[in-house]
């Protein structure tokens, strides 16, 4: 014990001598800066009470520099998203989409569900193998191409996608190591090619490639999908188009009939509201099928109304009228010289049957004179005509939620020759969409409401739609169209107990530089009820040829307006028209108190 008393005694320090950390710091001045920062280290961790705030201080940093390097890394994954499906490097399952519908209700395009057939090349014990019984279950595929995937070293590759339950079924019975199965959403649309140029359509990764589809996800579906948010069609609002299904229908099928009849290249037709804008139906043939779109990107696919720009020929002559009555240096009852041909440098204007006399402007309406519409566009003058082309959305490219679109073709130096002829449709190509857009203003009391796709009320259309003529204009408007139907060539679209007013138009196709005298370019426009309108449709025709009843003729009133009297015929009752067989009453109370030609 007193040993080790002594032992005690000597390894203590001498009385007075300074202890370790006083001794330390009197010669970290002396240390080289990587033995000070050792010290400090190493006191740090000691558990002083001088050092307690720098730990305190130590550990608050390295909270702070994990959180933010979390916070980046979850600001990353903000900004680069995974498709919700997304696995295996990369590759992404087909994300929901919400039910498209009609106006009725009435499903248009909608997701089923299927399953697609993956495989784990790494760990596919014999390619060959697997290959040889693949194929024999699904014998559309390619044996080279899968061989090719299944011979990698990848952790990935597709081997077919969105296939049927039964070949689900056969798949899996192989039992092959390596491949497996992914659920997935198919779009289907269970009306086959019925509206497909406005649906669109959707490739195998479900995500929008044209029309309405293409319009969901440049509205925000894609990114919803990307953030997870649409895994389900139910998690989707449905999107409700104006469209009607069975307008839809029964137009197209009278269409097929006439393109048939007629021989013709292509044709299209429209069911305009002309209150709300809203497009009751569209068609343009020849169509597709949106569940099989392998024709779709073919050149004679386009959506005539909307991507197809065309003369549209003396549906234009409305347009003039109404300018030159909306303006005031003309009147219902104003005269125009159509006694013989207008000359204008070496160029020479006439009429397709003309009257030879001086016409009145109904009279310039119904037996659509070039000479007389071209009078009044020089009453105007070039700069007046083309403010009010203009104003009613015909020289720039008109924006719907469709993505795609054409922009008018004008004249590169638009003088008083070119007013001439764009005064009777001639020498501006326009989107027929546009055109009916227009003729709808002047129909519906002078506001010009931007056509949609989407179903809308009337309140909500005219809210921020510019008055673009007098009320005044559009009666008289509606009274020349409903003159052309009795006495004009309208008559052969008139569809009893229906009121109806229209303006046909042929116009010359221009193929390499020239008019060909021999090709037409047809369009037929009519408004019904004309005292009242509620609808506007619109059929063109490309190319139509002679039929047995036509005597040789192929101008509008021939086709385009007999097949619109039968459109106007069969749709009219389905959207809630019936039959009116009694004239209304003073149904244009200005012209007869102006007394214009032609009031009964």
């Amino acid at each position: 014990m007193d040993e080790m008393n002594g032992r005690d005694a000597a390894n203590a320090p001498e009385a007075g001598a300074p202890d370790m950390p006083v001794y330390e710091e009197a010669l970290r001045p002396a240390l080289s800066r990587r033995a000070r920062a050792w010290l400090f280290v190493r006191d740090l961790f000691r558990m002083r009470a001088d050092r307690s705030s720098q730990r305190v201080l130590l550990v608050g940093a390295f909270f702070m520099v994990l959180f933010a390097t979390l916070v980046g890394r979850l600001s990353w994954l903000a900004m680069h998203p995974k498709a919700p499906g997304e696995f295996h490097g990369g590759t992404t399952v087909a994300a929901a989409r919400p039910d498209i519908l009609d106006r009725n209700g009435i499903v248009l395009a909608t997701d089923i569900k299927t399953v697609s057939v993956f495989a784990e090349p790494r760990n596919i014990i014999d390619a060959d193998e697997a290959t040889e019984l693949l194929t024999a279950v699904l014998p559309d595929l390619d044996a080279k191409d899968l061989r090719d995937k299944l011979s990698t070293n990848k952790g990935f590759a597709w081997v077919k996608r969105q296939i049927t339950p039964r070949q689900q079924a056969e798949v899996h019975r192989l039992g092959i190591p390596g491949i497996g199965f992914v659920p997935e959403n198919k779009r289907v649309y269970p009306n086959g090619p019925i509206g497909a140029h406005v649906l669109g359509f959707a490739n195998v990764d479900n995500e929008g490639i044209a029309g309405i589809e293409k319009y969901m996800d440049n509205q925000g579906l894609k990114a919803l999908a990307g953030y997870g948010f649409a895994r389900s069609a139910d998690d989707l609002e449905p999107v409700r188009l104006s469209l009607d299904l069975r307008a839809t229908a029964a137009a197209r099928d009278e269409l097929i009939k006439g393109v048939a009849h007629f021989r013709a290249k292509a044709a299209a037709t429209l069911i305009l509201d002309v209150n709300t804008g809203e497009v009751i139906s569209l068609v343009s043939l020849p169509d597709y099928d949106p569940n099989n779109p392998v024709d779709a990107l073919q050149a004679d696919r386009i959506n005539r109304m909307i991507v197809g720009v065309f003369e549209m020929g003396s549906t234009f002559k409305a347009l003039t009228v109404a300018m030159a009555l909306d303006s005031g240096k003309a009147n219902i009852n104003s005269t125009y010289d159509a006694r013989s041909a207008l000359r204008y440098g070496r160029f020479t204007i006439k009429d397709f049957h003309g009257k030879n006399r001086v016409l009145n402007v109904p009279e310039v309406f119904i037996y659509s004179s070039n000479i007389g519409t071209a009078r009044m566009a020089l009453q105007q003058g070039v700069t007046a005509h083309k403010a009010f082309l203009r104003k009613l959305g015909q020289l720039d490219r008109m924006r719907t939620e469709m993505p795609e679109s054409s922009a008018p073709l004008l004249p590169p130096n638009w003088g008083e020759l070119n007013t001439i002829t764009i005064s009777y449709g001639h020498g501006l190509a326009v989107a027929p969409l546009q055109a009916a857009a227009a003729v709808g203003a002047l129909s519906n009391g002078g506001q010009f409401i931007t056509p949609t796709f989407l179903k809308r009320p009337e309140q909500e259309a005219r809210a921020d739609a510019p008055q673009v003529i007098k009320p005044e204009t559009s009666e008289a408007m509606r009274f020349v169209m409903r003159l052309n139907a009795e006495r004009g060539y309208a008559r052969k679209a008139d569809v009893p107990g229906y009121f109806i007013g229209g303006k046909t138009g042929t116009a010359e196709k221009v193929i390499n530089g020239r008019y060909a005298k021999n090709k037409n370019f047809t369009t037929f426009m009519t408004v019904l009820p004309s005292d009242d309108p509620k609808y506007l449709f619109l059929t063109v025709y490309d190319e139509p040829q002679a039929a047995p009843e036509t005597y040789g003729q192929t101008t509008a009133a021939w086709n385009a307006g007999v097949t619109t009297g039968k459109i106007m015929a069969r749709v009219a009752p389905l959207l809630g028209l019936p039959p009116r067989f009694e004239e209304p009453v003073n149904p244009f109370p200005t012209m007869a108190r102006l007394g214009a030609w032609g009031i009964h």
